[in-house]
């Protein structure tokens, strides 16, 4: 099946319509030339309601993490957005965080999808459920431990933390990351944009 096809049943896909409160918006956004895969769990209210990933200032994060521009991240082909679940799961009122998404979406789309991706250099795990399940047995527990071992899945995967504002007190308690994967994240990058 081509990419196209494929990316075409995933963006119909209403499997998970029973269990949200809204009507299921995949936002997946690859193209043939990705490179550069970046993983989260599931995209967030403001992603369902626009359909562009990371247009918030969780994007700006990463953005800077990557050493790449808005323009770039949104205009170069190499850079791809694929999370473990394509839609929004919905919100969660006690917290306010969002409810984890039902894991049939990774079953159903994401062997296939990653087949269908055979440019992809650097995938990058952002946040813990993204890490458990690509990692599945091979997972350390935490996100602080698969972060720290940063290294350990070079040059092919990097688990880093999501950019979202919840892990702010995370970065601040760990000064490392910006002193040492950033730079090497925006290395890495440039590295795959250039070639």
């Amino acid at each position: 099946m081509s990419l196209d096809a494929l990316l075409g049943e995933i963006r119909a896909c209403r499997a998970c319509a029973p269990e949200f409160p809204h009507e299921p918006r995949p936002v997946v956004r690859v193209s043939a030339a990705t490179r550069i895969l970046l993983c989260g769990q599931a995209p967030g209210r403001r992603v369902h309601e626009s359909g562009l990933p990371f247009d918030d200032p969780s994007g700006d994060r990463l953005r800077g993490w990557m050493g790449v521009s808005r323009e770039s991240f949104y205009g170069n082909p190499a850079i791809g957005v694929a999370a473990m679940a394509f839609c929004y799961p919905g919100t969660a009122p006690a917290g306010g965080g969002d409810y984890p998404p039902p894991p049939r979406c990774a079953r159903m789309w994401r062997e296939r999808l990653m087949a269908a991706l055979p440019q992809v250099e650097l995938v990058l795990l952002m946040g813990l459920p993204a890490q458990k399940w690509a990692l599945g047995a091979d997972h350390p527990g935490s996100m602080d431990a698969a972060v720290r071992d940063w290294r350990a899945r070079l040059p092919g995967l990097m688990c880093v933390p999501h950019p979202s504002w919840r892990n702010t007190a995370w970065l601040k308690r760990n000064p490392w990351f910006d002193a040492e994967v950033a730079p090497y994240l925006r290395r890495r990058v440039a590295d795959i944009l250039a070639s």
